[in-house]
């Protein structure tokens, strides 16, 4: 249920702004979402988790095994179900917060309040405001960079050809640092020297490639938008590909640490995550994305400013480019808060009319219920669990 409510609410994250722009259609996007997700969580999904999620619940307060059972499947209980009647509204939420309130929830009805660890909680509140912020502030200063280097020039193609091999060796640059730190997690030295070597390969066959672009029929801001829609195709298709890969985690933590429970007898801070594990998470991420995950992404692709494909690319890259820069200097971030300030500076950068303000209002308010939502389900479950154990 966990891995399904993800996979239709945080679909939105890789493939609503291509949506939106028209670069594929949502029946591609939820297609190529669900397969993407699933590799990424077969392939890449870590085989180690931490079943104490996130490190809420102080330790001392997580000893008993049947406690700590009833209260991860209450975490699960609650932070689904929130997420599930979010996605029907169609409003883009943290799962990872999500989460974070169910464990809050089981805690605080387990122990008290002192059974939290607060300090913990103040780092998940400073990534309400600092991830659409920063998402925001790129977005916009992103968008205004290409406005004035090739959308404003009196040759806006011409322009575009000077400037592919710049973009796409610093797309594929963002992009395989990203995937080497984040989700294959290997050494920064390492991770900065192989993603240049591909970067600069990439930028010479890229700019071969679409410069060979047919431009017969095409105006030229008709051939600047074709050059943007492949290569953001190719950044929504590496999020969706990487949130399954780092994201899975979130479904399967607290499965994981039940499974765990009922096969040893005990508790433990770590464990290891068999395949099939994963190969389950992936697939209930994806049956998600493919059963519901057009709700959100009409949501935050369509309904809070008018897209395009350059417009779009300009989300994907600043969404990439900010959860990069928080994993390299350990910054708590949502990458669902991100992708909403991302769509919100590009259409700031327009002019703050074109910002559809209503639907922001409803899904600021939604981000704002999630943690308590989910702790008030997950704390009744709780409670309601420890009748029968």
């Amino acid at each position: 249920m966990m891995a399904f409510s993800i996979g239709a609410n945080d679909v939105a994250n890789s493939m609503s702004t291509a949506v939106g722009s028209r670069a594929i259609t949502p029946r591609q996007a939820v297609m190529i979402a669900a397969i993407l997700e699933f590799l990424g969580a077969l392939m890449f999904g870590s085989h180690v988790v931490t079943t104490i999620t996130k490190g809420i619940v102080k330790v001392e307060f997580m000893n008993d095994p049947r406690e700590v059972l009833a209260g991860a499947l209450a975490a699960l209980v609650g932070s689904s179900m929130w997420i599930l009647i979010a996605t029907v509204w169609g409003m883009p939420v943290s799962t990872t917060h999500s989460i974070v309130g169910g464990m809050v929830g089981f805690g605080i009805a387990n122990a008290g309040l002192h059974a939290i660890n607060w300090n913990r909680m103040a780092s998940i509140v400073i990534s309400w405001v600092l991830s659409p912020v920063v998402g925001w502030l790129l977005a916009y200063t992103v968008f205004k960079i290409i406005s004035y280097a090739i959308l404003r020039k009196f040759h806006p193609a011409v322009a575009m050809k000077r400037s592919i091999p710049l973009i796409i060796f610093t797309t594929f640059f963002i992009v395989c640092l990203l995937f080497a730190l984040k989700t294959v997690k290997a050494q920064f030295d390492r991770a900065l020297g192989w993603s240049l070597l591909i970067a600069a390969a990439a930028s010479v066959l890229g700019s071969i490639l679409f410069r060979s672009i047919r431009t017969s029929g095409l105006d030229e801001y008709e051939y600047v938008e074709a050059v943007f829609k492949r290569l953001q195709i190719m950044t929504s298709c590496y999020v969706s590909f990487s949130h399954g890969a780092n994201d899975v985690a979130n479904a399967i933590g607290p499965v994981a640490l039940v499974y765990w429970i009922i096969s040893h007898g005990n508790v433990a801070q770590k464990v290891g995550v068999p395949v099939w594990l994963l190969a389950l998470g992936g697939l209930g991420i994806s049956t998600g994305a493919l059963l519901l995950g057009a709700r959100v992404m009409k949501t935050v692709g369509e309904e809070i400013t008018q897209l395009n494909n350059s417009r779009g690319f300009c989300i994907d890259f600043s969404t990439a480019s900010t959860v990069l820069f928080a994993s390299v200097l350990g910054l708590p971030i949502s990458t669902t808060h991100v992708v909403v300030g991302s769509v919100v500076g590009v259409g700031t950068a327009r002019g703050m009319e074109l910002v559809n303000v209503g639907v922001l209002k409803n899904i600021l308010i939604s981000w704002f219920a999630t943690v308590p939502v989910s702790a008030l389900v997950s704390a009744g479950f709780y409670l309601l669990m420890l009748q029968f154990i």
